[in-house]
């Protein structure tokens, strides 16, 4: 089955497909950042020596966080639409294959996808882009300080962004959301070792 550009524009612009695509990108975008937290607290703590590699452990990360978005959202959504034209063939009395609305089906599933797995790539890169400016301009507790400061910076607006969405203060929300990132950075620092 193949979308078409039209078809997907018109797919954007409904709300059940943005609200799900946003769900998916903003739940696992935090679950990256806080993941990409641990790995600069971590690393950090445990004296790895260069930056480079503090980036290249946090690439792995979002590689395998991306993948697992895009990839459970693939199967979730797949499972999920096809138990909904299952039912909607039962009640019409008529096979749905290779209709305008599979071809729908299938084009959400897509965004939804795309969207879960972009958030934790946001999540992760974002906050790990010091470390690569580590031992040029910046030393390791620096860019550990910046990594974290971003990751929160990346949670206040994926808080703030949820907030105006649901007409909660958004800078509450984002503070709210903000304040996840540093309870990780206090836990790793009291975890013994």
């Amino acid at each position: 089955m193949s979308v078409d550009i039209d078809e997907f524009r018109d797919l954007l612009g409904e709300e059940e497909v943005r609200s799900i695509s946003r769900r998916y990108f903003i739940s696992n975008g935090f679950d990256g950042t806080l993941t990409s937290i641990g790995v600069a607290m971590g690393s950090y703590l445990s004296g790895v020596p260069d930056g480079v590699t503090v980036f290249a452990i946090g690439v792995g990360a979002a590689v395998g966080l991306g993948t697992s978005g895009v990839w459970s959202v693939w199967e979730i959504e797949r499972a999920e639409k096809l138990a909904e034209i299952k039912d909607l063939e039962a009640a019409l009395l008529t096979d749905l294959d290779d209709t305008t609305l599979m071809r729908q089906k299938e084009g959400a599933r897509v965004i939804n996808a795309v969207s879960s797995g972009i958030g934790p790539l946001i999540g992760i890169l974002v906050p790990m882009s010091p470390y690569l400016l580590e031992g040029a301009i910046l030393t390791m507790l620096q860019a550990t300080l910046i990594a974290v400061s971003l990751g929160m910076g990346v949670l206040f607006v994926f808080g703030a962004y949820m907030g105006s969405i649901g007409s909660i203060n958004p800078v509450i929300a984002g503070i709210r959301m903000g304040l996840a990132g540093l309870v990780v950075a206090i836990i790793n620092l009291l975890l013994p070792g």
